[in-house]
């Protein structure tokens, strides 16, 4: 093998490498608010359900895109919940808890108390919800539905710039210039 080729494949194989080792730094609610106390940040909470096709979609195709991955790491504390799970959650200092569940259940679950306090939207869940918190723990938006990398990025920069303050979504959206096409 000559040595352009060599390096070619040299430089190759670490490009995919990186982009394969770079994950987004998951953390239960819990430990996302004990991380904003000691360094404010958004929030956001990937609500799913281990049956639930778009929630292994947007795993596989949004959270694992590098871009994704570095603006979620940079700018919030990402949250990844089981909307279904057993295990208690405290959030604003409440304790949410699934009593419902059922152990070894397959498909559906009973829906977690954490789940109905910040995933609907006008009163339906679906799966997956992004749930967007601020600084201060209250409630920005929850966000239903997959969302491809390209439609998740208006999102992830309009919450954390704060451009939801001032701007309606529609008028942000006009004109807003995405890195992801």
């Amino acid at each position: 093998m000559k040595i352009p080729n060599l390096i070619m494949v040299f430089l190759l194989l670490l490009s995919s490498s990186i982009a394969i080792g770079q994950t987004i730094n998951w953390v239960s609610i819990d430990k996302a608010q004990e991380l904003n106390k000691k360094e404010p940040r958004k929030i956001l909470v990937d609500v799913y359900t281990h049956w639930c096709g778009p929630c292994k979609m947007m795993m596989k195709y949004t959270f694992s895109n590098a871009w994704i991955t570095d603006y979620i790491n940079k700018n919030y504390y990402a949250v990844k919940f089981n909307a279904e799970g057993p295990e208690p959650a405290t959030f604003k200092g409440t304790e949410f808890k699934n009593p419902t569940y059922v152990k070894d259940k397959p498909g559906r679950n009973g829906t977690h108390q954490l789940t109905q306090a910040i995933a609907p939207v006008n009163g339906r869940i679906a799966y997956p919800t992004i749930v967007f918190i601020d600084e201060e723990l209250n409630l920005i938006t929850p966000v239903q539905g997959f969302q491809k990398p390209a439609q998740f990025e208006p999102m992830l920069k309009f919450v954390a710039e704060e451009r939801y303050k001032s701007e309606k979504w529609q008028d942000y959206m006009s004109s807003f210039k995405g890195e992801l096409k």
